[in-house]
């Protein structure tokens, strides 16, 4: 395995074309973003059939009780 000795003092190479980039934009391209458009909203709305038919469910079981 090469252990970079020869490459390992080099300075570090600088773009003649392009200036560096400030903090704030290099920052703002690691930013978080909605990759997936719409996802909580579906999530949400599953949630609440889910809890929908839960609560149904028990409502049912409560009356086969009282019988």
């Amino acid at each position: 395995m090469k252990d970079y000795s020869d490459i390992i003092d080099l300075p570090r190479p600088v773009s003649k074309k392009h200036p560096r980039m400030g903090r704030l934009e290099r920052a703002a391209q690691f930013a978080p973003y909605a990759a997936l458009g719409g996802y909580e909203e579906l999530i949400a709305e599953y949630t609440k059939a889910i809890e929908k038919q839960q609560d149904q469910a028990d409502t049912r079981k409560k009356a086969e009780n009282v019988r």
